[in-house]
């Protein structure tokens, strides 16, 4: 990202300091202004009270640039200085100029720290068969955190199967990623630094300050800089999907503490194809269109992505990934959460998932019957979480991948080599 994307960035911070942090008790907002192809992520109207920052005593160092700097410039950076008083800058494996102020400040968009869950018959009284959840399984415990939540929080800091874990959510990219939150042995808590990366997320943990990329799950910047969190195979289905695959887990409350519109979508119109992003990021290379939906898997440097729209017309897709083979499932029923104003009443674009294919040493081979998944050595229906849910294989499972749904600009930037998958082999 060139220092004119920064600028711009900075022009930004200064528009959203007026107005990002001036919501309401009811949490309300203003939408995003698409004409201006430029504007802040949902503002919070209040930060936990332990986010309370002392005051830097010594502006940050500015000799990552080449050029002097204005002093509107000098006065932003002083500014993220003063809200991290424990970040080492001079430690980083990315330049300062990457990082833009995304709206909202450090904590502005708050982190759900202490989540509370409910039975899936409470949820249903605000949830639809349609609403998307992500999905969420460790060491046999399974819950589903609706991204009408997490919209507003974008961080769940959660433990799930004796796992300490972040559920993470960026509306700007589309992408859910969930990690272990252990760091050398050690609990970390992540909140929303309020800077943007590639218009990714960047996470700070609270316990140095350094700063976490959500994408690649490395610290960027900070004392942990080069640290890889470990990722947690999670994916984002239907509210019903997630229903039959677990019906006795629980589900994220909207009892977070907080008073936010929750099922709204302030994001209203982003992923629609041929639509800008709200801030600067490179123009994606390949043949998909910037906001087109994939889900993306990397093995071992090896990394693919499954158009959606694909993935929606075969169903099925098999390949291989450094090696080994995989295959993408597709089943309709969830809804976007980044269309409508109203996330119940958004376009259904489905689910996908990627599994291993093997089962008890043996390849499984898939293909779609009149939309279902169904395995050609027993007939049996699978569905979109991996799961046989009739047939001789009944309850079989399969060992699910490391995989996420994104915005192909959002993977594609970081993973430029990715080759695109858009067919089952010599289809």
């Amino acid at each position: 990202m060139n220092r004119r994307h920064w600028l711009a960035g900075s022009i930004l911070l200064v528009a959203a300091l007026a107005v990002a942090c001036g919501g309401g008790d009811d949490g309300t907002t203003a939408e995003p202004a698409a004409a201006a192809n430029a504007a802040a992520t949902p503002a919070a109207t209040s930060a936990p009270e332990s986010a309370s920052t002392p005051a830097a005593t010594a502006p940050p160092d500015l000799s990552d640039f080449d050029r002097p700097l204005s002093p509107r410039e000098e006065q932003l950076l002083f500014a993220i200085g003063s809200n991290y008083p424990a970040t080492r800058w001079e430690t980083r494996s990315i330049s300062r100029d990457e990082l833009m102020s995304g709206g909202p400040g450090k904590d502005g968009i708050p982190s759900i720290d202490d989540p509370k869950f409910i039975s899936q018959e409470e949820a249903a009284e605000v949830l639809t068969d349609g609403s998307p959840v992500i999905s969420l399984e460790v060491n046999g415990e399974a819950r589903a955190y609706p991204l009408e939540i997490l919209i507003w929080h974008e961080i769940a800091n959660d433990t799930i199967g004796g796992v300490p874990v972040a559920v993470t959510f960026c509306p700007l990219c589309n992408v859910a990623i969930t990690f272990d939150r252990r760091v050398d042995g050690e609990v970390r808590e992540f909140g929303v630094s309020g800077l943007l990366r590639v218009s990714d997320l960047v996470m700070f943990d609270r316990t140095n300050e350094s700063f976490w990329q959500q994408i690649t799950g490395e610290a960027i910047v900070g004392v942990d800089t080069g640290k890889q969190l470990t990722f947690l195979p999670s994916q984002i289905v239907s509210f019903a999907d997630f229903r039959e695959g677990h019906p006795d887990a629980l589900v994220l409350s909207r009892d977070t503490g907080l008073r936010r519109r929750y099922g709204d979508n302030p994001y209203r119109g982003y992923d629609r194809i041929g639509s800008g992003t709200y801030f600067p990021v490179p123009e994606p290379g390949g043949q998909l269109d910037s906001k087109e939906r994939v889900l993306t898997v990397e093995i071992d440097g090896d990394a693919v992505a499954f158009p959606f729209a694909s993935l929606a017309q075969h169903i099925v897709i098999e390949t291989e990934v450094a090696g080994r083979p995989i295959v993408a499932f597709w089943q309709p029923g969830a809804v976007s959460a980044l269309d409508w104003s109203f996330i119940i009443g958004s376009r259904n674009i489905g689910a996908a998932g990627a599994f291993s294919p093997l089962f008890d040493g043996e390849r499984l081979m898939f293909e779609a019957r009149d939309g279902a998944i169904v395995d050609t050595s027993t007939g049996s229906v699978w569905s979109v979480l991996g799961k046989a849910t009739s047939g001789e294989m009944a309850g079989a499972e399969l060992e699910p991948l490391i995989s996420a749904n994104h915005f192909w600009f959002s993977w594609s930037v970081f993973k430029p080599e990715t080759r695109v998958v858009a067919a089952p082999a010599g289809g």
